[in-house]
């Protein structure tokens, strides 16, 4: 191995797809958004939403995380807060705690749920989304505010020099986006609305604004994500790769990838 790709081996971000879904769904399996990344002994979660807790546990100690961090006050988001909450009191011993990084309020909802001034403190490090960039362990994460609900946010977390993934969180507003992406990242984009119109006051993606995002950012691979029951997946996935050179794929619970330079780059399904 020459030291360029010893570099690349040392910089890469390990991605695993824990949950993908949207707000509903008849997918068995399916889950809410919750995008693992790794490199080295770090780890960080991006969102974690209904029912990808156990996938989780069983990637990974759920303790070991870095941090968690939320893209918006969603449940679809961020509601399987609570079963991890509940590990870290009480399945281990003596309890630990995990970090937290989301938008304000988050902790306020998650107390009201249970009707439990505390319950989040008591596991839970809460922190807000700083403005710009932080480092967390070896990773570098740089959030942006996107249109969507009050306090939303894409993140773009990359390590070293290496290309970074860019996670859209939900977003209805390309140029919101686009400043986040450089060329040969990785885009991780919800594409809701699939093929069809947005209907109007809705604030997400479809296939043709996920192309305008590409087309003016040149990242070296497309992950789709956050369908909506009822769309045609294959058309959607055909509708992006039109007129871009790169790798377009639909994700699912499963799916996993390691970020690379783009000539290097390629799918790997656990």
């Amino acid at each position: 191995m020459n030291p360029t790709e010893q570099g690349d081996k040392a910089h890469a971000l390990r991605l695993d797809v824990l949950g993908a879904g949207p707000a509903f769904t008849d997918r068995i399996g399916s889950a809410g958004a919750a995008y693992l990344v790794r490199s080295g002994g770090d780890s960080l979660l991006l969102d974690l939403g209904q029912g990808a807790f156990p996938r989780l546990a069983a990637t990974i100690e759920p303790s070991s995380l870095s941090a968690v961090l939320v893209s918006h006050l969603h449940p679809d988001h961020f509601v399987d807060l609570v079963p991890l909450r509940h590990y870290l009191r009480y399945d281990l011993q003596p309890p630990r705690r995990v970090r937290v990084i989301g938008p304000a309020g988050l902790a306020d909802r998650l107390d009201a749920l249970h009707g439990q001034p505390g319950f989040c403190a008591e596991s839970l490090e809460m922190h807000p989304i700083p403005a710009g960039s932080q480092a967390i362990g070896s990773f570098r994460i740089e959030s942006r505010p996107v249109a969507h609900s009050a306090d939303s946010h894409a993140f773009r977390v990359s390590v070293g020099s290496g290309p970074g993934l860019v996670y859209s969180g939900d977003s209805a507003s390309t140029d919101d986006l686009s400043p986040l992406v450089s060329e040969g990242d990785t885009l991780l984009v919800e594409v809701s609305f699939g093929i069809g119109p947005v209907p109007p006051g809705a604030m997400h993606f479809n296939a043709a604004m996920v192309s305008a995002l590409i087309e003016r950012t040149r990242p070296g691979h497309v992950l789709l994500t956050h369908i909506l029951r009822g769309s045609d997946r294959a058309a959607t996935v055909a509708a992006v790769q039109d007129g871009y050179d790169g790798l377009v794929e639909l994700v699912a619970p499963g799916f996993q990838t390691t970020v690379r330079p783009r000539e290097s780059q390629g799918p790997e399904r656990g």
